[in-house]
């Protein structure tokens, strides 16, 4: 009976021990209830989440950023030239226009009714607003299609100042006639009358330079050598003269003469035609 209840106390301190060494509580049970005298009580395991509770997730937030405005509509294109308007610069833009065969007159250097209607063609055949009207974005279009022009394409027919006259032009009744200007000045004791752009002669038929005078006046005159009309001719060379030329009021500086001083303005060279008297003084210059 003794060796017994050494074993059984052994036993119960070895429960007691291992209780103790996994953090349990030892706790008596009650008598007669078929128990074994020691009763370990292991604490229930937490979950994570009850062990470290977490606070609620934040509420999701919108990603989505609010819709940009529309863009401004681009403000329109500036205009630089339009109907009425006149100078070097409308010029340039009808000397421009003919190269790419969009006008056959001028350049006149006035935006005239021909005008608005060439650029409004250019802009439809490139997909621009047909206004007619030269703005900013018809330009540069042009301005890339286009070479610049030279003197002559920019008074193909006429309308380019007069050079100062000759010296020997300021006294007397004077025709001063300059090559480098391709004008003529109706002069009389060094006033200027008139002035009217003129056309020379070609390489090999140059027009001659130096001081003449008028010998001969044929109003209906018919060449005959080259059988081509000189209407309001003044004679002052041997067969050379001061003529309306159909060719110059069409071609303009696109042509040249047999060595006559041509004039493609009908109206000035019948005016001048009027008033010259044979004897009057022609000086063609540099």
């Amino acid at each position: 009976m003794r060796i017994r209840g050494t074993h059984t106390a052994a036993l119960v301190c070895s429960a007691a021990a291992l209780a103790a060494l996994c953090g349990c509580t030892p706790k008596a049970s009650g008598a007669g209830h078929g128990y074994s005298p020691v009763h370990i009580d292991v604490p229930a395991m937490r979950s994570p989440s009850a062990a470290h509770p977490r606070s609620s997730p934040p509420p999701a937030q919108d990603d989505a950023k609010p819709a940009a405005p529309p863009p401004a509509p681009s403000p329109p294109a500036r205009v630089l030239w339009a109907r009425g308007d006149t100078g070097r610069d409308v010029r340039e833009l009808q000397a421009r226009l003919r190269q790419v065969e969009w006008l056959r007159d001028g350049p006149t250097g006035t935006y005239d009714d021909l005008t608005q209607e060439a650029v409004s063609g250019f802009q439809g055949k490139r997909g621009l607003p047909r206004t007619g009207r030269t703005d900013t974005v018809t330009w540069q279009r042009l301005l890339a299609m286009t070479h610049e022009p030279g003197r002559w394409e920019l008074y193909l027919m006429g309308g380019q100042p007069a050079a100062a006259p000759d010296p020997r032009c300021l006294t007397g009744r004077v025709l001063c006639i300059s090559k480098t200007s391709r004008t003529l000045r109706w002069m009389i004791d060094g006033r200027t009358v008139s002035t009217m752009a003129v056309r020379f002669g070609a390489q090999y038929t140059p027009t001659r330079e130096g001081v003449f005078h008028v010998y001969w006046k044929s109003r209906h005159h018919v060449s005959t050598l080259y059988h081509s009309p000189m209407p309001y001719a003044l004679f002052f060379s041997g067969g050379q003269a001061v003529h309306y030329s159909y060719d110059f009021a069409a071609r303009g500086y696109a042509g040249g003469s047999h060595g006559c001083v041509n004039v493609r303005d009908e109206g000035a060279i019948a005016q001048l035609f009027a008033h010259v008297r044979n004897g009057d003084k022609v000086v063609v210059y540099w």
